[in-house]
C-alpha cells in the first residue's frame, strides 16, 4: 500500500511539474521550411495593384501588403532582404499557397466562410478593413448620401459594388440612377467626363482613381461606407504556429503605435522601457520569441526596419503617400478606428 501511495504521489508530482512548466509552441512545418530555405515566399501581383502591391520605377516591390510581407520576413529571418515576392494573379493565390509555391498570402484577401472552410487554408486576424464607398465632386457641397438624391452613380456592371450601392440608396429612400459599364476604365472615364455625379468602388481603389484626376483635391469620399470587408493573411490549414507568428507580426506594429514607438525612436524605448509590455515587446525581458520559435528581438527588428502600423499606413496609403486616404476604421480604437492590439503578457 505504501508503495502504491508513493508511486501515485510521484505521478502527481510529475503531472504538477508538467502543468506548471510554460508550454511554448514548437516550430511548425512552414517556419522550419522557411528557415531552412533562408527566404520567405510572399504573394505579389502579376501587375500593379496600388496602394497594396506595385513595382517602383527602379524595379522594386512596394505597397501596404508588401510592407507586411517585409515585416514577416524580418520577424522570421531577421531581415527583409530575405523576402522573395512571387508575382501571382488573384486566381493563383490559393493554388500557389496550397502547392507550397508561397508561404503566406498577404494580398488584400477578404476573409470569407467559403475560403476559410473549403480551401484548406486559415486566416490571420484582419489587418485591414476595406470599405466599399462612393466618391463625388466636392462642388456638390456635401458628402452625405442625401446629396446624391436625384443624381446618378457610375458602377461596374454585374459586380457586388453595383448591388451594394443599389440596395444602400433604396433602403434610404433615395433616388439614384445607376449607370453601369463593363470595364473599370470605362467607369472611371465616365465619372471624370461628368456622365455620372458619383462613382462607387472599393475605398483604396477609389483613392487611386482620385489620384488620377486632374485635380485630386476636387473629389471626396461619401461620409458613410456601403459595406466593410476584413482583409487577412491566409496560410495553409493546420500550421497553428505559423498563424500565431503572422498574428503577432501584425500585433506588434499595433502595440508599438499604441505605445508611441516608431522606427526612429525604438532604440530609446529599448534603452528605457516604460513598462513591462515594452520590455517584452522589444526583447529586454525574454518570452516574445521563445513562445513562437523565434529570437527574442524579432519584434524590435520589425519595428526598427519596417515601422509601426501608423508608419506603414501613412507611407503607402495615407498622408505620406500620393493617395491621401483617411485612415478611418483602420486606425487604432483609441483614435476612433476598429484596430485593437492584442495583449502582450
Amino acid at each position: 500500500m505504501n508503495r502504491i501511495f508513493t508511486a501515485a504521489a510521484a505521478g502527481l508530482t510529475l503531472v504538477g511539474s508538467v502543468l506548471a512548466a510554460p508550454a511554448y509552441a514548437g516550430n511548425g512545418d512552414t517556419l522550419k521550411a522557411v528557415q531552412e530555405r533562408g527566404s520567405l515566399l510572399c504573394s505579389g501581383h502579376n501587375g500593379s495593384f496600388p496602394p497594396f502591391v506595385q513595382v517602383t520605377d527602379d524595379n522594386k516591390w512596394s505597397g501596404y501588403d508588401i510592407d507586411y510581407c517585409r515585416a514577416m520576413a524580418v520577424a522570421v529571418l531577421g531581415s527583409d532582404d530575405k523576402l522573395k515576392v512571387v508575382p501571382i494573379s488573384w486566381a493563383q493565390r490559393f493554388p500557389s499557397l496550397q502547392s507550397g509555391d508561397i508561404d503566406i498570402i498577404i494580398k488584400a484577401t477578404g476573409w470569407t466562410m467559403g475560403r476559410d472552410t473549403e480551401l484548406g487554408i486559415q486566416f490571420s486576424v484582419p489587418y485591414f478593413v476595406g470599405a466599399t464607398n462612393v466618391m463625388m465632386p466636392k462642388e456638390l457641397g456635401s458628402t452625405t448620401p442625401e446629396t446624391l438624391d436625384g443624381g446618378s452613380l457610375c458602377a461596374n456592371a454585374g459586380t457586388s459594388t453595383e448591388r451594394l450601392a443599389a440596395n444602400f440608396f433604396k433602403s434610404r429612400g433615395l433616388d439614384v440612377e445607376m449607370i453601369t459599364f463593363e470595364k473599370s476604365e470605362e467607369t472611371r472615364e465616365a465619372y471624370f467626363a461628368g456622365r455620372c455625379d458619383s462613382i462607387v468602388g472599393w475605398g483604396p481603389n477609389l483613392a487611386v482613381t482620385r489620384q488620377s484626376a486632374e485635380n485630386p483635391d476636387d473629389h471626396a469620399m461619401m461620409d458613410v461606407a456601403l459595406a466593410l470587408e476584413p482583409e487577412a493573411a491566409a496560410m495553409r490549414q493546420g500550421d497553428d504556429n505559423w498563424v500565431d507568428i503572422a498574428n503577432w507580426m501584425f500585433a506588434v506594429t499595433w502595440i508599438a503605435e499604441s505605445k508611441g514607438i516608431t522606427s526612429a525612436n525604438v532604440d530609446e524605448h529599448k534603452a528605457n522601457p516604460a513598462d513591462s509590455t515594452v520590455e517584452k515587446l522589444l526583447g529586454v525581458s525574454p518570452g516574445i520569441g521563445e513562445r513562437l520559435g523565434l529570437a527574442d528581438d524579432w519584434a524590435y527588428n520589425v519595428i526598427k526596419q519596417i515601422g509601426n502600423s501608423a508608419e506603414i499606413f501613412d507611407r503607402n496609403i495615407g498622408d505620406g503617400s500620393v493617395y491621401k486616404l483617411d485612415r478611418g476604421l483602420n486606425a487604432l480604437w483609441s483614435d476612433g478606428g476598429v484596430i485593437v492590439p492584442m495583449i502582450l503578457d
